[in-house]
Protein backbone atom coordinates (compact mmCIF):
# COMPACT_ATOMS: atom_id res chain seq x y z
CA UNK A 1 0.00 0.00 0.00
CA UNK A 2 1.27 3.30 -1.15
CA UNK A 3 2.30 5.60 2.56
CA UNK A 4 -0.64 7.56 3.41
CA UNK A 5 -2.80 5.48 1.63
CA UNK A 6 -6.01 4.70 3.66
CA UNK A 7 -7.17 1.06 3.55
CA UNK A 8 -10.06 0.19 1.85
CA UNK A 9 -13.14 -1.17 4.44
CA UNK A 10 -14.15 -4.53 3.63
CA UNK A 11 -17.48 -4.60 2.29
CA UNK A 12 -18.43 -7.64 5.36
CA UNK A 13 -17.16 -4.68 7.68
CA UNK A 14 -19.11 -2.03 6.43
CA UNK A 15 -22.49 -4.15 6.65
CA UNK A 16 -21.56 -4.76 10.19
CA UNK A 17 -20.62 -1.38 11.68
CA UNK A 18 -24.04 -0.45 9.49
CA UNK A 19 -25.82 -2.92 11.25
CA UNK A 20 -24.83 -2.08 14.82
CA UNK A 21 -25.55 1.62 13.97
CA UNK A 22 -28.98 0.72 13.34
CA UNK A 23 -29.69 -1.50 16.37
CA UNK A 24 -28.39 1.58 18.69
CA UNK A 25 -30.58 3.38 17.09
CA UNK A 26 -33.52 1.39 18.14
CA UNK A 27 -32.15 0.71 21.60
CA UNK A 28 -34.34 3.21 24.27
CA UNK A 29 -32.44 5.59 25.77
CA UNK A 30 -30.44 5.00 29.43
CA UNK A 31 -30.97 8.01 30.29
CA UNK A 32 -33.96 8.04 33.30
CA UNK A 33 -37.30 8.28 31.16
CA UNK A 34 -38.08 10.97 33.27
CA UNK A 35 -35.38 13.04 32.45
CA UNK A 36 -36.61 12.63 28.58
CA UNK A 37 -40.10 13.05 29.02
CA UNK A 38 -39.25 16.54 31.32
CA UNK A 39 -37.09 17.81 28.74
CA UNK A 40 -39.15 16.78 25.30
CA UNK A 41 -42.01 18.94 27.20
CA UNK A 42 -39.56 21.86 27.96
CA UNK A 43 -38.06 22.28 25.00
CA UNK A 44 -41.72 21.86 22.90
CA UNK A 45 -42.80 24.48 25.18
CA UNK A 46 -40.01 26.86 24.27
CA UNK A 47 -40.62 26.56 21.00
CA UNK A 48 -44.58 27.16 21.78
CA UNK A 49 -45.74 24.15 19.75
CA UNK A 50 -48.50 22.20 20.77
CA UNK A 51 -47.93 18.37 21.15
CA UNK A 52 -50.45 17.98 18.45
CA UNK A 53 -48.47 20.57 16.06
CA UNK A 54 -45.28 18.91 16.59
CA UNK A 55 -46.76 16.03 16.24
CA UNK A 56 -47.92 16.88 12.90
CA UNK A 57 -43.99 18.55 12.05
CA UNK A 58 -42.62 15.31 12.68
CA UNK A 59 -44.86 13.07 11.47
CA UNK A 60 -45.66 10.76 14.44
CA UNK A 61 -48.78 10.53 16.97
CA UNK A 62 -49.82 12.68 18.86
CA UNK A 63 -50.40 10.19 20.95
CA UNK A 64 -46.50 9.25 21.14
CA UNK A 65 -45.44 12.41 21.74
CA UNK A 66 -47.79 12.18 24.68
CA UNK A 67 -47.07 9.25 26.15
CA UNK A 68 -42.68 9.90 26.44
CA UNK A 69 -44.16 13.18 27.70
CA UNK A 70 -45.55 11.77 30.55
CA UNK A 71 -42.70 9.13 31.30
CA UNK A 72 -44.72 5.96 30.09
CA UNK A 73 -42.51 5.00 27.36
CA UNK A 74 -38.54 5.67 26.72
CA UNK A 75 -38.39 6.28 23.14
CA UNK A 76 -35.53 5.27 21.27
CA UNK A 77 -32.89 7.09 19.49
CA UNK A 78 -34.03 6.92 16.22
CA UNK A 79 -37.52 7.93 17.48
CA UNK A 80 -36.83 11.29 19.82
CA UNK A 81 -34.55 11.76 16.65
CA UNK A 82 -37.50 11.91 14.33
CA UNK A 83 -39.59 13.94 16.89
CA UNK A 84 -36.64 16.52 17.28
CA UNK A 85 -36.27 17.01 13.07
CA UNK A 86 -39.83 18.64 13.50
CA UNK A 87 -38.28 21.30 15.65
CA UNK A 88 -35.59 21.08 14.12
CA UNK A 89 -33.33 20.49 17.31
CA UNK A 90 -30.42 18.09 17.09
CA UNK A 91 -29.69 15.55 19.33
CA UNK A 92 -26.70 17.07 20.80
CA UNK A 93 -28.23 20.22 21.61
CA UNK A 94 -31.33 17.90 22.93
CA UNK A 95 -29.11 16.56 25.58
CA UNK A 96 -27.03 19.63 26.29
CA UNK A 97 -30.03 21.89 26.57
CA UNK A 98 -29.33 23.65 30.33
CA UNK A 99 -32.57 24.44 32.07
CA UNK A 100 -30.97 24.46 35.97
CA UNK A 101 -32.36 27.96 37.17
CA UNK A 102 -28.58 28.92 36.87
CA UNK A 103 -29.03 32.75 36.40
CA UNK A 104 -31.61 34.60 38.24
CA UNK A 105 -34.81 35.25 36.20
CA UNK A 106 -36.64 38.09 38.34
CA UNK A 107 -34.98 40.95 40.43
CA UNK A 108 -36.05 42.21 43.33
CA UNK A 109 -35.00 46.50 43.65
CA UNK A 110 -32.69 45.43 46.66
CA UNK A 111 -31.04 43.15 44.11
CA UNK A 112 -29.98 45.40 41.61
CA UNK A 113 -25.98 46.43 41.58
CA UNK A 114 -25.05 49.82 42.96
CA UNK A 115 -22.44 51.84 40.08
CA UNK A 116 -21.64 54.99 41.75
CA UNK A 117 -20.23 57.67 40.02
CA UNK A 118 -19.38 60.05 42.53
CA UNK A 119 -22.36 61.29 44.82
CA UNK A 120 -24.60 62.61 41.97
CA UNK A 121 -24.65 59.73 39.55
CA UNK A 122 -25.78 55.94 40.41
CA UNK A 123 -26.63 53.63 37.97
CA UNK A 124 -28.36 50.22 39.25
CA UNK A 125 -27.83 47.47 36.90
CA UNK A 126 -30.06 44.67 36.55
CA UNK A 127 -28.39 41.03 36.67
CA UNK A 128 -24.91 42.07 37.05
CA UNK A 129 -23.83 38.64 38.28
CA UNK A 130 -25.23 36.94 35.20
CA UNK A 131 -22.39 35.43 32.93
CA UNK A 132 -21.83 36.38 29.12
CA UNK A 133 -24.80 39.15 29.04
CA UNK A 134 -25.39 40.50 25.71
CA UNK A 135 -27.38 43.52 27.30
CA UNK A 136 -26.69 45.82 30.13
CA UNK A 137 -29.74 47.61 31.38
CA UNK A 138 -29.70 50.13 34.43
CA UNK A 139 -31.33 52.46 36.25
CA UNK A 140 -30.32 55.56 36.43
CA UNK A 141 -30.15 59.07 38.96
CA UNK A 142 -28.56 61.91 38.21
CA UNK A 143 -28.76 64.78 40.95
CA UNK A 144 -29.16 68.20 39.88
CA UNK A 145 -25.70 69.17 38.59
CA UNK A 146 -24.58 65.96 37.62
CA UNK A 147 -22.44 66.21 34.98
CA UNK A 148 -20.20 62.90 32.84
CA UNK A 149 -17.65 64.95 32.23
CA UNK A 150 -16.34 67.48 29.78
CA UNK A 151 -14.38 64.54 28.03
CA UNK A 152 -17.25 62.90 25.95
CA UNK A 153 -17.94 58.93 26.45
CA UNK A 154 -17.43 57.10 23.79
CA UNK A 155 -17.21 53.00 23.47
CA UNK A 156 -18.45 50.31 21.49
CA UNK A 157 -22.52 49.00 21.00
CA UNK A 158 -25.79 51.12 20.77
CA UNK A 159 -27.85 52.51 23.95
CA UNK A 160 -30.95 54.28 24.12
CA UNK A 161 -32.77 55.15 27.48
CA UNK A 162 -36.49 57.14 28.56
CA UNK A 163 -36.54 59.79 30.59
CA UNK A 164 -38.91 58.86 33.46
CA UNK A 165 -38.61 62.17 35.76
CA UNK A 166 -36.60 65.42 35.57
CA UNK A 167 -34.86 66.95 32.47
CA UNK A 168 -31.38 65.12 31.29
CA UNK A 169 -29.25 67.32 28.88
CA UNK A 170 -28.24 65.06 26.48
CA UNK A 171 -25.16 65.66 23.74
CA UNK A 172 -24.64 62.97 20.89
CA UNK A 173 -22.23 64.46 18.53
CA UNK A 174 -23.24 67.94 17.14
CA UNK A 175 -26.31 67.26 18.46
CA UNK A 176 -28.16 68.28 21.86
CA UNK A 177 -31.44 68.03 23.48
CA UNK A 178 -33.05 68.39 26.77
CA UNK A 179 -35.28 66.01 27.32
CA UNK A 180 -38.23 65.89 29.48
CA UNK A 181 -40.11 63.02 30.90
CA UNK A 182 -41.19 60.27 28.83
CA UNK A 183 -38.74 61.66 25.96
CA UNK A 184 -36.14 59.19 24.96
CA UNK A 185 -32.41 58.24 23.30
CA UNK A 186 -31.02 55.91 20.76
CA UNK A 187 -27.55 56.19 19.15
CA UNK A 188 -24.47 54.15 17.93
CA UNK A 189 -22.35 54.24 21.60
CA UNK A 190 -19.05 54.98 19.07
CA UNK A 191 -20.12 58.42 18.63
CA UNK A 192 -19.03 60.56 21.08
CA UNK A 193 -21.92 61.83 24.15
CA UNK A 194 -22.16 63.26 27.28
CA UNK A 195 -25.06 63.59 29.83
CA UNK A 196 -26.12 66.51 32.57
CA UNK A 197 -28.52 67.43 34.29
CA UNK A 198 -29.27 71.16 33.96
CA UNK A 199 -32.33 71.14 36.30
CA UNK A 200 -32.87 71.68 40.07
CA UNK A 201 -34.58 67.83 40.69
CA UNK A 202 -33.03 64.51 40.34
CA UNK A 203 -33.49 62.71 36.81
CA UNK A 204 -34.50 59.28 36.93
CA UNK A 205 -34.05 57.12 33.65
CA UNK A 206 -34.15 53.71 32.37
CA UNK A 207 -31.26 52.87 30.11
CA UNK A 208 -30.32 49.96 27.99
CA UNK A 209 -26.76 49.30 26.16
CA UNK A 210 -25.66 46.42 23.71
CA UNK A 211 -22.58 44.61 24.32
CA UNK A 212 -22.10 45.68 28.10
CA UNK A 213 -19.71 48.66 28.69
CA UNK A 214 -18.98 47.61 32.07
Amino acid sequence: MPPGATPEVPPFVRRAASFRLMAALEQPIEDSPEDIGTRLRIVRQIYGFTQRELARRAGVTNGAISLIEQNRVSPSISSLKKILDGIPLSLADFFTLNFSPSDSVFFTAADLTEIAFGDKISFRMVGRKIQDRALQMLSETYQPGADTGEEMLRHQGEECGIIITGALLVTVGPQEKLLQPGDAYYFRSDIPHRFRNPGQMPCTLISANSPPSF
